[in-house]
């Protein structure tokens, strides 16, 4: 078992399986999300951080995570992720202990900064980004991910991520949940 790390900023860790090992008092903080209900679930699920356009980067495929278990070096990125006060930017470092465990890497996050991101009006207190609204708009109106695509002149793939954004974002395991939930909470 991996050592809480001590640290000013926000820092956590993941195996191999992407199941939150660590997670220190400085991410409490910042998330809202208490060390006992982030340790075993999917570090993907926890954050659900996307870029500035609102394309999803934490997923169960992600690559960046991939990289670094793989032992490649991964860049700092600068991502919007969810808290208990709505989206914020942050630096994300990532690090990869290659040869501390038998089970397979290790991979440490270390989130910095940490500043608001203003929402658009009609937005507020939504977990979705503006991208992930107008997808969730026209899937409301009944459109498949294909159709969506062209519409919005995306890759499909990418449409796609972006409902899993929304269903990550809304907590729902279906897109049909994900638009009663953008009903109930008047997203639509």
């Amino acid at each position: 078992m991996l050592a809480t790390p001590r640290s000013g900023d926000a820092v956590f860790s993941f195996g191999p399986d992407m199941l939150v090992r660590t997670w220190n008092e400085a991410l409490e903080r910042l998330t809202g999300t208490k060390a006992e209900d982030a340790v075993g679930r999917p570090c993907w699920a926890l954050l659900g951080a996307v870029t500035d356009r609102g394309d999803l980067v934490c997923h169960a495929g992600c690559s960046g995570a991939r990289l670094a278990r793989e032992g490649w070096p991964v860049p700092c990125r600068h991502v919007l992720i969810r808290t208990a006060s709505g989206r914020k930017r942050i630096g994300m470092s990532t690090i990869s202990l290659l040869d501390c465990d038998p089970d397979g890497p290790i991979v440490i996050h270390l989130l910095r900064n940490g500043e608001e991101v203003a929402q658009d009006p009609g937005t507020e207190g939504t977990p979705l980004t503006a991208r992930q609204l107008e997808v969730l708009r026209l899937l409301g109106e009944g459109k498949p991910a294909k159709v969506i695509a062209q519409e919005l002149g995306l890759a499909e793939v990418t449409v796609r991520n972006h409902i899993r954004g929304i269903l990550v974002g809304l907590r729902c395991h279906s897109q049909l949940a994900a638009i009663a939930e953008g009903r109930r909470r008047q997203l639509l």
